[in-house]
C-alpha cells in the first residue's frame, strides 16, 4: 500500500539576502513535512523568518538553497508561468491586510481567482455566492470594500481563498487587524471552511491563543525551527457570534 505524499515537503530550505557588503541569512536550512489536512501554526518573534517561510511556500519568493514541494510538485525553481499556475490552483491566500480590489464588489473579488485560473467553460458564480453566504455576507455581495467593515472585508478574503477549493491555504496573521469579536468570527469561519473543504492550513501568528486551535505548533527563532510540537487537544473553535455585528 502506497503512503500518500505529504502536502508540503521542505528540505534544506535557505533564504539569504544581501545587505550592503554582508549576507544576512533569514532561513538557515529548514526541514519540514506537513501532511494533508493538517492545521499548522507557525510562530516566532518579528525577524524570526516566519513571513519569509510563508512567502517561499506560496512561491512568491525563490529560495537561496533547498527545495519546496507542494502536493508532490517541486515549485522552487519553476518558470514564472508554471509557478503562476500552481499558485492559482493549489494555494489560497488570506492576508492580514485583506488585499481586496477596491473597484470590485465583494462577489467580484471572490470570483477573481476563478476568472483568472479556472476552466473558462465553468461558472464559479454559484460557488462564490454560496461562500459569501457561508461567511454571513449574503446580503453584502454587491458592496464594495470601502462599504464593508474590516471584519467583513476579511470574510470576503476568506471566501476568495476557498473559491477554487485549493488543497493548501496560507494565512498571514489573518486576525491581526481585527478587534477581538471580529477576530473570533474570522477564526471560527477559517476553521469551519478548513474542515469542510479538507484543506491543509498553514497559519502564521504571534498569538499563542490563536495557535492553540492548531493541530501543530512550529516555532522559529533566527531562521531555525526551535520547536515542533503536536497539539493533541486543540482548542475548540470560538463560538461564532452574530455575523451581523461585524
Amino acid at each position: 500500500m502506497n503512503t500518500p505524499s505529504p502536502m508540503i515537503l521542505i528540505k534544506g530550505l535557505r533564504k539569504s539576502i544581501r545587505n550592503g557588503a554582508r549576507t544576512v541569512d533569514i532561513l538557515k536550512g529548514l526541514d519540514l513535512t506537513i501532511p494533508r489536512g493538517q492545521f499548522a501554526a507557525v510562530m516566532g518573534a518579528s525577524g524570526s523568518g516566519k513571513s519569509t517561510l510563508l512567502g517561499l511556500l506560496a512561491g512568491l519568493d525563490t529560495p537561496s538553497a533547498g527545495s519546496v514541494r507542494l502536493n508532490g510538485t517541486e515549485i522552487s525553481y519553476l518558470p514564472e508561468d508554471k509557478l503562476a499556475q500552481v499558485r492559482g490552483k493549489a494555494i489560497g491566500f488570506v492576508f492580514q491586510s485583506y488585499q481586496l480590489i477596491p473597484t470590485l464588489t465583494a462577489l467580484e473579488n471572490v470570483l477573481l481567482p476563478h476568472e483568472l485560473n479556472a476552466d473558462p467553460r465553468e461558472s464559479g458564480l454559484s460557488r462564490a455566492r454560496e461562500l459569501l453566504r457561508s461567511v454571513g455576507l449574503g446580503d453584502r455581495m454587491d458592496h464594495y470594500p470601502v462599504q464593508l467593515s474590516g471584519g467583513e472585508q476579511q470574510r470576503v478574503a476568506l471566501a476568495r481563498a476557498f473559491i477554487l477549493r485549493p488543497p493548501i491555504v496560507l494565512a498571514d496573521e489573518p486576525t491581526g487587524n481585527l478587534d477581538s469579536t471580529n477576530g473570533a468570527h474570522v477564526l471560527e469561519l477559517l476553521l469551519n471552511l478548513n474542515r469542510t473543504e479538507g484543506t491543509t492550513l498553514v497559519l502564521v501568528t504571534h498569538d499563542p491563543v490563536l495557535a492553540g486551535y492548531a493541530n501543530r505548533r512550529i516555532i522559529l527563532r533566527d531562521g531555525l525551527i526551535i520547536a515542533d510540537e503536536m497539539n493533541p487537544n486543540p482548542a475548540a473553535a470560538p463560538r461564532e457570534a452574530a455575523l451581523t455585528e461585524g
